[in-house]
């Protein structure tokens, strides 16, 4: 019998109370409603021209699937250059967003000032879209690689030193304080102890970018910066589908293995 009492004692439901319920969530979903409504009114779409044109979408994956290997060397080339353009584009911008990184973070140097303005000029830095930095680059270096390097420099810069500056403000203020204790300067506090233990962290940010650059070459490469979205561009634009096709793929699988390998390093590093 006291077990049977027991049992349903532990089996009663027991009513939480939240004193402090916040509506956030409420009115943020609610305004993303009222906001997708009026955008959907402000564009008026043609719904039923959007309906129409279904079937033509699922005849041009159709003709993609139809792989063409005949221009494989030029996709080769190009998807090369992508590579190398989203790979120097990175290298650039992980020295640089250490560099700014370190004077972003609030516990290195202490300096409010010097902190804020470097977060603020990143932050505009980073508003700006990729592309319109790439379409400025082009209009000052001219169609080429060149332009897709630094126009892709300047956003991924900017968003390193956020990334980073957040990396290394995780570290706690003890661990700075007792190094300081020491005698060590903060330079030396900087590179031989808080880029050490950030490093995890640094690795799984760069492997996200180079991800995002990789991606984000494949379009600037049909604005004319160079690499494999010229071809793409080209031949969708030449009704060459099967050569698009091998490119999109290609794509795909550089993206999926630099993703893969990343994750490989990083548990390593762990």
């Amino acid at each position: 019998m006291e077990n049977v009492i027991i049992e349903k004692k532990i089996n009663k439901k027991i009513p939480v109370k939240c004193k402090n319920k916040s509506n956030f969530i409420p009115i943020f979903m609610i305004s993303v409603a009222i906001l997708t409504i009026l955008s959907l009114f402000y564009l008026n779409i043609d719904w039923v021209k959007l309906f129409s044109r279904v079937p033509d979408m699922g005849h041009v994956f159709w003709q993609l699937g139809h792989l063409d290997f005949s221009k494989i060397d030029l996709i080769f080339s190009s998807l090369l250059e992508t590579i190398s353009i989203a790979v120097l584009s990175l290298l650039y911008s992980l020295v640089l967003g250490i560099i700014f990184g370190m004077f972003a973070a609030r516990n290195i140097f202490k300096i409010k000032a010097l902190s804020i303005f470097t977060q603020s000029f990143f932050t505009f830095l980073r508003a700006v879209p990729t592309p319109v930095w790439v379409l400025l680059m082009l209009v000052c270096l001219g169609m080429g690689p060149e332009a897709g390097v630094a126009g892709l420099c300047v956003h991924t810069t900017a968003f390193f030193t956020k990334s980073f500056a957040q990396s290394f403000e995780s570290i706690s203020d003890e661990t700075i304080e007792a190094l300081e204790a020491t005698g060590a300067g903060r330079l030396s506090i900087f590179f031989n102890a808080i880029i050490p233990t950030a490093l995890s962290q640094i690795v799984a940010w760069a492997g996200m970018r180079l991800e995002t650059n990789f991606s984000e070459c494949a379009i600037l490469g049909m604005v004319g910066a160079g690499g494999i979205g010229f071809v793409i561009s080209s031949s969708l634009k030449g009704y060459d589908y099967g050569t698009a096709g091998v490119a999109i793929l290609l794509v795909f699988i550089i993206a999926y293995l630099i993703e893969r390998m990343f994750v490989r390093i990083k548990r390593s590093i762990n």
